[in-house]
């Protein structure tokens, strides 16, 4: 039996980061199926809506080599995905291991046979960082928006 892979996220501001996760998720299944999470859910989820529109998230991951198949992830409870996809193996990014939601959803996959599999966080790189250095005004612009002898 061919070993499906599961990678949600946002894959807003998609960066090398998302490219690490996703090129190492192939390597460790038969079948990657990423799942771009809504506007909605990452409203929920992270208080915040994406800079990207899901619509283009969505084609830009589609086109990701390593990837098999993209599709539209609905669901903060990623086993509701399990329940649609029926894969074996998640993959998310280290900085959630420990969380209280991932070890309710380890326990959950793992009575059905599934299992959670983490990888390094790309620290150098997230788009929580790509935010606040868009968000920071450029030195040049500094210099631009101090006044000027009167």
């Amino acid at each position: 039996m061919p070993t499906i892979g599961y990678a949600p996220g946002a894959f807003d501001m998609f960066h090398i980061g998302h490219l690490n996760i996703l090129r190492r998720a192939s390597k460790e299944c038969d079948h990657l199926v990423a799942g771009v999470v809504t506007d909605d859910v990452l409203l929920k989820v992270k208080g915040r809506k994406p800079v990207i529109p899901f619509e283009e998230r969505l084609e830009i991951v589609r086109n990701i080599r390593c990837v098999a198949e993209a599709i539209t992830d609905r669901y903060e409870d990623k086993f509701r995905m399990w329940e649609h996809l029926r894969f074996d193996v998640l993959f998310k990014g280290s900085d959630w291991r420990g969380t209280a939601r991932a070890d309710a959803l380890e326990r959950k996959l793992s009575a059905v046979g599934a299992r959670i599999r983490y990888f390094s966080y790309t620290t150098h790189t997230s788009s929580t960082l790509l935010r606040q250095r868009i968000s920071l005004p450029s030195p040049s612009m500094l210099g631009e928006l101090e006044p000027g002898p009167t």
